[in-house]
């Protein structure tokens, strides 16, 4: 926009004042060489900040790598419903503190929406360990960004990788606790469970046994990493008590959104989300010092 509003003022300049026609008055003159001189580095710039964004696919997995060339590089790990392009304001962010970011699409989101049955941990973890390998290949330093279920995802499979800091917002921390409370909500017996193996739910999620036992059987008791959590005061998903007790557990700091919600998706709450982003890499900058 402000390069099209810049040539708009030249073209305008142009008809008033006949600045293309020679002249001797080197005022002018150099009034229309810094014009066009603007242009170009204007044109320069927006080309430059395209080549800043590159689709690449890893292991066939669609993937947006974002910002200059760095040693840094945080991944970016959306939740469900979301995409690898939900990584865009993150990324505006930390490529200013000279991270590169990498977000993928999971199972069944973004490019893969059509496919089916597959946006659970046995598909999404061996997938996130083929992007670490990537990553680790090509990258020295790391860091983390995840959302929601994409915490849980990282925390499965990431526990022994070498992240300086991570940064959750309304992770979910214990997905037994959960797959439970939805079983409570749409009254649901585990023997139930047990006898269909899978259930309908009026509220659009699939009660799985596998899921189930799956979650029982992967309960978090390790995360060494800082770990800073945006967590909002609404979230339906993930009980106070459990963040509160994974924070307590881990080396977390948590900032709490008063009136938030579990998704992130009004200007305020976005507007919040992204200060406490912001604040989050000054704090990281304080703690190396």
């Amino acid at each position: 926009m402000l390069l099209i509003n810049t040539i708009a003022v030249i073209i305008s300049l142009d008809e008033k004042n006949g600045l293309l026609y020679y002249t001797n008055d080197i005022s002018i003159c150099i009034t229309v060489i810094s014009f066009y001189i603007a242009v170009i580095i204007l044109i320069s710039w927006e080309m430059y900040k395209f080549m800043k964004k590159e689709y690449l696919k890893i292991e066939q997995i669609p993937s947006i790598l974002w910002g200059d060339t760095s040693q840094k590089l945080y991944l970016f790990i959306h939740g469900k419903d979301g995409s690898k392009e939900d990584a865009k304001t993150f990324a505006n962010i930390a490529t200013q503190y000279g991270w590169q970011v990498l977000s993928v699409d999971l199972p069944e989101h973004g490019e893969r929406n059509l496919e089916t049955n597959s946006f659970d941990p046995w598909h999404v973890v061996p997938e996130l360990l083929t992007i670490m390998n990537y990553a680790k290949s090509n990258w020295k330093r790391f860091g983390l960004r995840a959302n929601s279920i994409g915490a849980w995802f990282s925390l499965l499979c990431f526990t022994d990788e070498s992240f300086e800091t991570c940064q959750f917002v309304s992770p979910i921390l214990d997905m037994h606790q959960l797959i439970c409370n939805m079983m409570q909500w749409a009254s649901v017996t585990e023997s139930q469970l047990q006898t269909e193996k899978t259930i309908e739910t009026s509220f659009g999620q699939t009660l799985s046994l596998d899921y189930l036992t799956y979650a029982k059987e992967h309960h978090i008791t390790k995360w060494p990493f800082l770990t800073y959590i945006l967590y909002a005061e609404h979230d339906n998903l993930t009980d106070y008590i459990v963040v509160d007790q994974f924070t307590k557990n881990f080396r977390c700091k948590l900032t709490i959104m008063e009136h938030g919600e579990h998704w992130f998706h009004t200007p305020e709450q976005l507007k919040f989300m992204e200060q406490w982003t912001i604040a989050t890499f000054e704090d990281q900058i304080n703690s190396f010092q």
